[in-house]
């Protein structure tokens, strides 16, 4: 039986189709400066979910970026460098800002930073560069929202995506949560197999379907997504950075934050299957009082996916580092290539949405191709990614404004690093943005000590806290806990751990 439109649903569709055709190209920020020529270029290179223990180039048995590694010979690598915080949120708004999360306060999944922080980032610091940004991850995009008004071009997230939900994006700005809602309910069947339009759920399908099957056999995974459909190809993103930077006006500031490895990790056909019976086993970890109870058996399927998944990112940056090179935009151009944060697949957990903050979530790349520079070289000193700015900020030749909590990383610095100073990761997804923490985690990183300490948390018993110390020379697996034999030194650190803690807590009293 043939079943006809409602005039709902007619004027539903008649409303896609048209509006899909007016979106403009970019969202431009109308009161952003424009580019004052003379200076370099900075390209900022980000990939989500990427940790530093699971990089070849940083020591880690399997071959994960031979590409990477190969360039690493004419950058600055950095092999000590932390996360401001422990996922996408937070990490991304300390490396935007140059604050710590206790300090800009977006703390909580798709949080924001505090009022006092909307024009102290890095796109409004940088008001003679023209200023692009773009993201697969919408957590990113809420902080980019933000900041809009100091950029100049303002990508969609669904530009780069194959089939998505990027209508809801553009017409619903003010009530996109509300919005997705309906959009979820009205075009999209559930695995119960139903939706509330029929007619509408199945158009939608097919047009998905059209747009990716001849990709299917490219992906034996499934082809890389975020939040349900909306597919993409990281080598559509490369060629699309490809055919914009050199058209771009100069000097400019590209900030490009793309969700590999990020879970869920569907590699190319390439790289599938290649560490799968290579033999290796991680070392084996006690489960930590905190743990998921994730079976070992799954942790390491989950992280040999994940390794495969980096080779794709490894090919990819290698394709667009070429095109750099060979457009000659290399020689007037900083490049920096990072994380946001890292990925864990050990003590019972996987993933990075955890109270812990182990190295392999908190250690992430950082490597500076300077313009001109033909030689590596390799900086052993902690740093932090609220070190980013000031050291962009430094090498452009601006002054660094007060509020920036991070040091110019060497070698560029005026001076030498300093031996001991301190670095924290905080981890504070429970607690109100704007008021004291109430439960938290934060790390205190110094000289070759690691300090870690828990509060809040009903599982840990009566107090709700914990601290830990590891020697990260001696111990870089975190595999002895020194806290109850070193006493003094244990002390000492967290008393400077809380000190700190109470200062930052202290503005939002």
């Amino acid at each position: 039986m043939k079943r006809h439109l409602s005039r709902r649903e007619f004027l539903q569709l008649a409303t896609l189709s048209s509006l899909s055709l007016a979106f403009p190209r970019f969202t431009l920020a109308p009161n952003a400066s424009q580019a004052v020529p003379g200076g370099k270029n900075i390209l900022i290179i980000v990939f989500d979910a990427l940790s530093a223990s699971n990089i070849s180039l940083y020591g880690y048995p399997r071959e994960t970026m031979p590409n990477l590694a190969g360039l690493s010979k004419r950058a600055v690598v950095y092999h000590n460098h932390f996360a401001g915080g422990p996922f996408t949120t937070p990490g991304t708004a300390s490396l935007l800002t140059g604050t710590l999360p206790w300090t800009h306060r977006a703390i909580r999944h798709n949080g924001t930073v505090a009022e006092a922080y909307l024009q102290k980032n890095i796109f409004h610091t940088f008001p003679n560069h023209y200023r692009i940004a773009y993201s697969h991850n919408p957590l990113v995009n809420t902080l980019f929202a933000q900041f809009l008004g100091d950029m100049n071009a303002f990508i969609p997230r669904d530009k780069l995506f194959l089939a998505s939900d990027g209508l809801i994006e553009r017409l619903y700005k003010g009530d996109e949560d509300i919005a997705a809602v309906s959009w979820e309910r009205t075009i999209k069947r559930k695995e119960e197999g139903f939706a509330y339009s029929l007619f509408l759920s199945h158009i939608y399908e097919r047009y998905r379907d059209r747009k990716i099957a001849n990709l299917k056999p490219l992906f034996p995974r499934g082809i890389p997504q975020i939040s349900g459909d909306n597919y993409f190809l990281l080598e559509q993103s490369t060629d699309w950075i490809r055919s914009q930077l050199g058209a771009l006006p100069q000097p400019f500031l590209g900030y490009f934050h793309f969700l590999p490895p990020h879970f869920p990790y569907k590699t190319h056909r390439d790289f599938f299957g290649r560490f799968e019976k290579d033999g290796w086993e991680p070392p084996q970890k006690p489960e930590d009082p905190l743990s998921q109870r994730k079976s070992p058996d799954n942790l390491l399927k989950w992280r040999t996916w994940y390794d495969e998944f980096i080779l794709y990112v490894d090919r990819e940056f290698g394709r667009l580092f070429s095109y750099l090179e060979q457009s000659g935009l290399l020689d007037n151009t900083w490049v920096l290539f990072t994380s946001d944060h890292g990925e864990m697949f050990e003590r019972g957990i996987s993933g990075h949405i955890t109270p812990v903050l182990h190295q392999p979530l908190v250690r992430i790349p950082l490597l500076i191709f300077e313009p001109g520079r033909k030689t590596g070289a390799d900086v052993y000193t902690l740093t932090s990614a609220v070190d980013v700015l000031p050291t962009l900020l430094q090498a452009s030749g601006q002054a660094i404004p007060d509020w920036i909590e991070g040091a110019v990383l060497p070698p560029y610095a005026p001076s030498s690093p300093d031996p001991n100073r301190s670095l924290y990761v905080v981890q504070a997804r429970e607690s109100e943005p704007l008021a004291p923490f109430t439960q938290a985690t934060v790390a205190l990183v110094k000289g070759r000590y690691k300090l870690t300490y828990f509060f809040g948390y009903e599982r840990l018993g009566e107090s709700g806290e914990r601290v830990e110390l590891y020697d990260l020379e001696a111990d870089p697996e975190e595999m002895q806990d020194l806290y109850p034999v070193q006493k003094a030194l244990g002390a000492a650190l967290l008393a400077e751990l809380k000190a700190s803690l109470a200062e930052a807590d202290r503005l939002y009293q």
